[in-house]
C-alpha cells in the first residue's frame, strides 16, 4: 500500500531536475559574496519578488527572525496574528532571541488596517511598549491558506506608514497566494517593507528560504545571518534547486489547489468530517471534527493504518496539505480509501 503524504508540503523532494542542477552547480564562498549560483539566485528573487535586493537563508524561521531584528529594537511590541507561524511554530524566538513583545490580534487569516491599526501603541505611552513592527502572513497557515489580497495589504501599507512603521510579510506560501489571487507575487510584496519566502516548501527545493527587501535592509539582514550562525559557505549545489523552484515549480501550484478542492469537496460529503469549502483557497485544507466529537488526534492514527498521513493541529482539526508529490490518481486513492472508513 502507497503512503500518502499529507502533513505538510515541506516534505516535497527535489525532482530530477533539480538534482541535475545542484550536480553541476558552480560554487564559491558564500560568506565572501563569491557563489555565483547564490547571486544568481537572490537576483532572481529579487527581480520576481520585486524588491531591491534579496538574501537566501538557510529557513523560513531564520527568515522571519532576522526580518525581526533588522526591523526592531530590544523592547518594542510587534503586531501579529494570534495564529501566526511567527508566534505559534517558531519556539519564542521574536521574545527569546529578538527581545520582542508579541501583540496579538485575531484575524481569523485575512488582515485588515483597521485591526491592525486598534492594536498600534505609539511611543508617547510611557506604560507599554511601543509598536516597533507589523507582521503579516499570506497565505496564513493555521487559518487554512487563506489570503489577504493585494487592496487590503496596501491599505495597510498605507496605515503603517502614517505610523512610520515597517511591514514585514511571512510569505512561506506567496506564490500560493499570488497563483490563488491570479497576479503576480510582486503585486503582494510591493506592499510590505521585507517579505519572507520558502523554496522548500510546494516550490520543491531540499532546503532554503529568501528573505527580500531594499538594499539597505538585506545589508542589515546579511550581517543577522552571520551572527545568527546561517551563514554558509559553497550553498550554490542548494540554490540551484532554488532557481529552478523558481522558474519552473512556481508555475504549477494551481494544480495543489484544484488537488485540494477536490479532496475537500469529497470529504465534505463524508460523515464524520466538516469542511468550509469557502475557506478552502489554496492547497491547505482544515477538516473540523467538533460535530463527531472524535479526537483529531486518535483519526490522525487511524488514517495512518490506511497509509494516509496528516497532521492533527489540535484536538479537532485535522490539516491535509497538497504538493508536488500527490498526484491526481493520489487524490482518488485517497478519497477511495476514505469512503471505507
Amino acid at each position: 500500500m502507497k503512503i500518502i503524504d499529507f502533513r505538510s508540503d515541506t516534505i516535497t523532494r527535489p525532482t530530477e531536475e533539480m538534482r541535475a542542477a545542484m550536480s553541476a552547480a558552480e560554487v564559491g564562498d558564500d560568506v565572501y559574496g563569491e557563489d555565483p549560483t547564490v547571486n544568481k539566485l537572490e537576483e532572481l528573487a529579487a527581480e520576481t519578488i520585486g524588491k531591491e535586493a534579496a538574501l537566501f537563508v538557510p529557513s523560513g524561521t531564520m527568515g522571519n527572525l532576522i526580518a525581526l531584528l533588522a526591523h526592531t529594537r530590544h523592547g518594542q511590541q510587534v503586531v501579529l496574528d494570534d495564529l501566526a507561524h511567527i508566534i505559534q511554530y517558531e519556539a519564542g524566538g521574536l521574545s527569546a532571541i529578538a527581545g520582542l513583545v508579541p501583540r496579538i490580534i485575531s484575524t481569523g487569516g485575512v488582515y485588515t488596517a483597521e485591526t491592525i491599526e486598534s492594536a498600534i501603541v505609539s511611543d508617547s505611552d510611557v506604560h507599554h511598549a511601543q509598536t516597533g513592527l507589523i507582521c503579516l502572513e499570506n497565505t496564513h497557515n493555521i487559518a487554512g491558506g487563506i489570503v489577504t489580497p493585494p487592496a487590503e495589504m496596501k491599505k495597510i501599507h498605507e496605515m503603517a506608514n502614517k505610523y512610520s512603521l515597517p511591514v514585514h510579510t511571512d510569505g512561506a506560501r506567496i506564490f500560493n497566494a499570488a497563483t490563488y489571487l491570479g497576479c503576480a507575487p510582486s503585486d503582494l510584496a510591493s506592499h510590505t517593507d521585507s517579505v519572507m519566502f520558502c523554496l522548500s516548501k510546494g516550490l520543491a527545493s531540499p532546503a532554503g528560504s529568501i528573505l527580500a527587501g531594499t538594499k539597505e535592509f538585506v545589508v542589515s539582514a546579511r550581517k543577522i545571518r552571520k551572527r545568527l550562525g546561517g551563514g554558509m559557505r559553497q550553498i550554490g549545489i542548494l540554490a540551484a534547486a532554488g532557481i529552478i523552484s523558481i522558474r519552473k515549480m512556481s508555475k504549477r501550484l494551481d494544480e495543489d489547489h484544484l488537488h485540494a478542492r477536490l479532496l475537500g469537496e469529497a470529504l465534505a460529503n463524508m460523515k464524520g468530517f466538516s469542511v468550509d469549502l469557502g475557506r478552502l483557497q489554496t492547497n491547505i485544507l482544515m477538516v473540523d471534527l467538533t460535530e463527531t466529537g472524535a479526537s483529531a488526534p486518535a483519526v490522525v492514527e487511524d488514517l495512518a493504518k490506511i497509509g494516509i498521513l496528516a497532521s492533527d493541529i489540535n484536538e479537532k482539526r485535522i490539516r491535509f496539505v497538497t504538493h508536488y508529490q500527490v498526484s491526481r490518481t493520489d487524490i482518488q486513492d485517497t478519497i477511495d480509501r476514505l469512503s471505507l472508513l
